[in-house]
């Protein structure tokens, strides 16, 4: 495969198995008749963190980016390569942002499917929407702004400082990271700190046939978008002069 081929399929596939397992343990804590219904916010602080674990180890050859923001991260820094044998230019880094939205909203449409039944069992419309995407718990979008900046600030910047240490954790370093984000800055908007994981569902949710779905919430979607490019963009810029 060329470098273009190799992009979308690693990232595709890990951003999707990324997406897969962390709305699905949303969507088993939130849904209707799962054997996980009603289950404590750490149980879902702890499935998106395993979901960016496996995520990492399936796209691991295109650098595990799965993530734009990750993306504009490494864009930003003086790195020439995204991964081995991968230079950094235009073609490539449109092509990570294209296949980190396709992934996210395959595993999606994926968790959609395997939770089917739950979801034609659950009434509440704004349940459902959860399950694909964030939403704030007090709407203020210039607040809602700060909290995802933050929160993507600190993936970002910690994952670039964990480049200059030799612990060779990798994956599980990157994972425990997001457990961390979520138990600690997730409160206030559901902490997306990933344009792809939030906007691709989003749209899987706008899409797929489910029974009594409410709206989509266009509204607040520009949010988790914008957050996390300002919150990259400025953990790049201080990470590197830092």
């Amino acid at each position: 495969m060329g470098i273009v081929e190799t992009i979308l399929v690693h990232e595709i596939a890990g951003t999707a198995f990324l997406t897969l397992l962390g709305c699905g343990v949303v969507a088993n804590v939130l849904l209707n008749k799962t054997n996980g219904n009603g289950s404590d916010g750490i149980v879902i602080f702890f499935g998106w963190g395993l979901a960016v674990f496996c995520g990492v180890y399936v796209a691991y050859d295109t650098g595990a980016h799965l993530n734009p923001a990750v993306t504009l991260g490494l864009l930003i820094g003086p790195a020439k390569e995204y991964a081995d044998g991968i230079p950094i230019n235009f073609v490539t880094t449109i092509t990570y942002f294209v296949a980190e939205f396709i992934g996210g909203f395959l595993g999606a449409v994926v968790c959609y499917l395997a939770y089917k039944k739950q979801y034609d069992g659950t009434e509440d419309g704004a349940i459902k929407l959860a399950t694909f995407s964030t939403a704030p718990t007090i709407r203020s979008y210039g607040w809602n702004l700060i909290s995802e900046i933050i929160g993507t600030f600190v993936l970002i910047f910690v994952i670039i400082m964990f480049g200059h240490t030799p612990s060779g954790l990798g994956p599980l370093a990157v994972a425990l990271l997001v457990v961390s984000i979520g138990a600690s800055l997730g409160g206030p908007t559901g902490y997306a700190i990933n344009p792809a994981r939030d906007l691709g569902p989003r749209i899987a949710h706008a899409i797929l046939p489910i029974q009594n779905k409410g709206p989509n919430d266009w509204r607040y979607a520009w949010v988790p978008v914008v957050g996390p490019v300002i919150g990259s963009a400025m953990a790049a810029l201080f990470a590197y002069a830092y």
